[in-house]
């Protein structure tokens, strides 16, 4: 039985009404897939994320960036012979970028099952792992030394070094603050034990703050999450193939290790102040 709808339809046909067929639709613009755009155009756009080092860091006095993100992104447009264009962002802003076109490549995030409803990721560029800064005198080589309620842990919220204290130190005291800063200070004026943090930012922070205590890094289990390259999400897969087999490439030749080595030292972090236990 012909429904009312397509009645209506035929009867506007047979009365001389126009009539819009499927092949007469206009036609739409096919999408420019990325890897199409940066060719063309000779521009790599990236989220930059000030303050970030050893990933990211910028130069009031000059506008310039460096740090190891950047000289990552600046081999990846060689390849094009394009340059690189940089979009301040933060690390949850960069995700919108890539999904509002803003750029075409994101860096430095960990591939949480949530972001990666909404975007692609690449293989893992780097494994960071997690440890903890204390205050002077305060000392920890596993998390069963943490969890302890006596113990004061400070987590940014929302970050992955707050899951990783709730998961493994559920028993701690856990002292949720809105920054790494905040977290930082609470630290040195005595609100905290410690603050956990990933290895290069744990680094950081040790040799920005004479005040703090060591980085130490936490055991059983050793918890490392992957570091990864966020794109858009695309039916065409050329620029994640892309940037796969980039990344494959440069982490065999240990390319990216000493990228990494130069971001720290933006922060005066040597290969010697690195733990024996630190891997990178």
């Amino acid at each position: 039985m012909l429904s009312r709808r397509l009645f209506a339809v035929g009867a506007g046909a047979a009365a001389g009404a126009p009539v819009l067929l499927a092949g007469a639709a206009p036609a739409q613009t096919p999408p420019q897939w990325t890897i199409d755009r940066i060719q063309n155009t000779k521009v790599l756009r990236i989220a930059a994320l000030p303050g970030e080092a050893p990933y990211f860091n910028k130069d009031i006095a000059t506008g310039g960036w460096s740090g190891m993100c950047v000289e990552m992104a600046k081999d990846i447009a060689g390849v094009f012979d394009a340059k690189v264009e940089y979009l301040e962002s933060t690390y949850g802003n960069s995700v919108l970028d890539l999904q509002a076109n803003k750029i075409d490549l994101a860096f430095s995030l960990n591939p949480t099952p949530k972001r990666a409803l909404v975007i692609d990721f690449t293989h893992a560029f780097y494994l960071h792992g997690f440890g903890m800064v204390g205050a002077k005198g305060f000392h920890a080589a596993n998390w069963s030394e943490l969890n302890k309620p006596e113990v004061r842990i400070a987590v940014d919220i929302g970050s992955v070094h707050e899951i990783a204290a709730h998961r493994f130190a559920p028993n701690a005291t856990i002292i949720g603050l809105k920054t790494r800063d905040d977290c930082i200070l609470a630290v040195q004026s005595g609100r905290a034990d410690c603050v956990i943090l990933a290895v290069n930012l744990g680094l950081t922070a040790v040799k920005k703050n004479p005040a703090l205590g060591e980085f130490q890094m936490l055991h059983q289990p050793r918890v490392q999450l992957p570091t990864c390259m966020g794109v858009r999400m695309e039916a065409d897969k050329r620029w994640r193939d892309f940037l796969d087999a980039w990344v494959d490439y440069n982490r065999g030749i240990q390319q990216i290790r000493e990228w990494l080595y130069a971001g720290l030292a933006i922060n005066g972090v040597k290969p010697e102040d690195v733990p024996a236990d630190v891997e990178l």
